[in-house]
């Protein structure tokens, strides 16, 4: 089983994060892929993606609509997409699989694939090994990481979307689906950069204002060459705490670097903010990871 030995724990405690090679096996890894990509082939595009620009005011509603269908994903499997993926008539220019940014936030919940590896006993043994006590599943990904338009995702600390009370109680399990490389946008991080407490929060705004969310406080200028790559093999598990400084840069190379990544909560003695743009609905209380 995947229980962490003293010294994986030592290390996830220093650092803020942890890498577990050989954590899914290819066969799990291809199996999240298929999946996915028989997801793709039934999707539908939102229709803000497919809105013609043209009145200053119709890009307000498109931003809205976007906006809308963002803050309304946390118990849907909803799809977003690059930059520059549509022509102003909302068709696409490259082929609708390559066009995909992240498939999210409720994959964990509404597909028996993703629910499976989710709730895994592999999974299971992790979090008890942490000494998760009512670990919640919060949200899930599918990031593709497109080759040569796969965007860069900035600094950021997980809690800064995803805020408890006290810190600390959020921990994100992020998995390649394939080898994630320098070349192709692998994860960065700034070890030791956990334990300082968050520099900023996106809030969601009240009901219906515009815009949907927005942030308290501001994100430092993180010093670059504190930042350590960490490329991973295919079936790899990053432990990521929710507080660690972290980063991928731009996939300018010609491999995606898939990835499915979920977060979970300690339950106990936590208070999820009423001002996180995620927030648990009546059709879908976040799950227990443990079953």
């Amino acid at each position: 089983m995947a229980c962490l030995s003293p010294s994986q724990l030592q290390k996830f405690q220093e650092d803020g994060f942890l890498v577990l090679e050989g954590f899914l096996s290819a066969e799990e890894c291809v199996a999240m892929q298929q999946r996915i990509g028989k997801i793709v082939a039934e999707m539908d595009v939102p229709p803000h993606c497919r809105t013609e620009f043209s009145t200053h005011e119709e890009e307000q509603l498109q931003a809205q609509g976007s906006t809308d269908y963002f803050l309304s994903s946390g118990d849907k499997i909803r799809f977003f997409f690059e930059k520059g993926v549509f022509d102003e008539k909302g068709n696409f220019l490259v082929p609708p699989e390559k066009s995909i940014n992240k498939i999210g936030h409720a994959l964990h919940a509404h597909d028996p694939i993703f629910r499976s590896i989710t709730h895994s006993p592999k999974v299971q043994a992790l979090a008890r090994s942490l000494g998760l006590q009512m670990p919640v599943v919060v949200q899930s990904m599918y990031i593709f990481k497109q080759p040569h338009i796969g965007g860069e995702v900035f600094p950021h600390q997980d809690a800064s979307f995803l805020y408890t009370e006290p810190l600390g109680r959020v921990l994100g399990v992020w998995i390649a689906l394939e080898d994630a490389t320098v070349e192709n946008g692998c994860l960065w991080f700034i070890p030791g950069s956990h334990t300082s407490g968050v520099s900023r929060r996106m809030v969601r705004a009240p009901a219906g204002s515009a815009p949907g969310t927005s942030f308290l406080g501001s994100e430092p200028a993180w010093d670059s060459s504190l930042f350590v790559p960490t490329p991973v093999q295919k079936g790899a598990l990053v432990l990521i705490h929710g507080e660690v400084v972290h980063k991928s840069k731009q996939n300018l190379s010609d491999c995606s670097r898939q990835a499915y990544t979920f977060h979970l909560m300690e339950a106990s003695g936590t208070t999820w903010s009423p001002e996180n743009w995620l927030q648990p609905t009546a059709e879908l209380p976040f799950p227990p990871l443990y079953t």
